[in-house]
This record gives structure tokens, C-alpha cells and sequence, in this order.
């Protein structure tokens, strides 16, 4: 069996989770972090519509997550976001508020291969994301990766999970 692969973060710090519907976020988010320290935009879309899918609550849901967010931040405390975060302005709106209140933030990439993401989001229980939306997902992570963007956003790290079987191995390990 291979070694864990250990990203350590800051404590605290703001962890922006950037992947395609599918690709394992919401599982890794939670894996390595309690509940109450994950912020998911298809759980904010559930509790304002009714409904994780229903695309109509997606500007209020993501109003909701970046107050939370800023609040959040501002009391010390770790937050992940939880969304697909594929497009630069969602993450430039996550990375503004954590230079805000001068907390880090940390970007871990699901750069995982096409086929597997596709898969994994035809075999959810519950909502299927449709394949079309799965692909400019796909095709935007590609872009941000090719293009080396990241680097440039303001993260103080960026890890970029690229192997399905290494993603279940990875240990989150805070530092102060």
C-alpha cells in the first residue's frame, strides 16, 4: 500500500475544494473535516429551495456561503467550501474574503481523469448532475490546470489531486 500523501493547512485557514461535480469533494471534505467546519452550496441550495439541484437558488445559496464565510474567517476559525469553484471569479470571490480578515487559503484541486469524474457522478445516489454540465466542469478545470492560474490567485498553496486511488490516502494535517 502506498504512503499517505500529506497536505498540511494552516489552522486557520480558508480550504477552497475545486473539481468537477463527481470528482469527490463533498466525500474528501467528509473525510478530513468535522461538519461544522464545511460549507456546501448544494446543502445551502437544499435548505433555501428544497432542492440541492434546483439551479434558481444558486445566487442566494452562494450569498449565504460567502457570509458565512467573511463570519466565519473573522472568528479564527478553518473553512471549507465545498463547490465546484471551476470558474476564476468563484474563486475570486472566496480568495478576497480570506485576504480580507488576513487568513490563508489553500486550494485542493480534484484533477482527477474525465472518465472516472463521469463515472463516479452517473453512479450518484440522489442527484445526477447532467453530463453536458459535468463536461464545461471538466473542460474549465482543464483550462484553470493547463494555464497554471492557481498559482496566480492568491493561494499560499495549491494541491492537485490527479490519482482516484491517492485521494483516499491523503491525511489533512493542520499547522499553526
Amino acid at each position: 500500500m502506498a504512503d499517505a500523501l500529506v497536505i498540511e493547512v494552516p489552522d486557520p485557514a480558508l480550504i477552497v475544494l475545486v473539481g468537477a461535480a463527481g470528482a469527490g469533494k463533498s466525500t474528501f471534505a467528509t473525510r478530513q473535516f468535522a461538519a461544522d467546519e464545511v460549507l456546501s452550496s448544494d446543502a445551502l441550495r437544499e435548505a433555501i429551495a428544497g432542492d440541492a439541484a434546483d439551479q434558481a437558488a444558486s445566487a442566494p445559496a452562494f450569498a449565504a456561503l460567502h457570509r458565512a464565510v467573511t463570519r466565519r474567517l473573522a472568528q479564527g476559525r478553518l473553512t471549507v467550501v465545498d463547490a465546484t469553484n471551476v470558474s476564476p471569479g468563484a474563486r475570486h470571490a472566496l480568495v478576497r474574503r480570506a485576504t480580507f480578515v488576513n487568513v490563508p487559503a489553500v486550494a485542493i484541486v480534484f484533477d482527477l481523469p474525465a472518465s472516472v469524474v463521469r463515472a463516479r457522478n452517473l453512479a450518484r445516489t440522489g442527484r445526477v448532475v447532467p453530463p453536458d454540465v459535468v463536461d464545461d466542469q471538466l473542460a474549465r478545470l482543464d483550462r484553470v490546470v493547463r494555464e497554471g492560474r492557481l498559482a496566480t490567485e492568491g493561494f499560499v498553496a495549491v494541491h492537485r489531486l490527479t490519482d482516484p486511488a491517492a485521494v483516499d490516502l491523503v491525511e489533512v494535517r493542520r499547522t499553526p
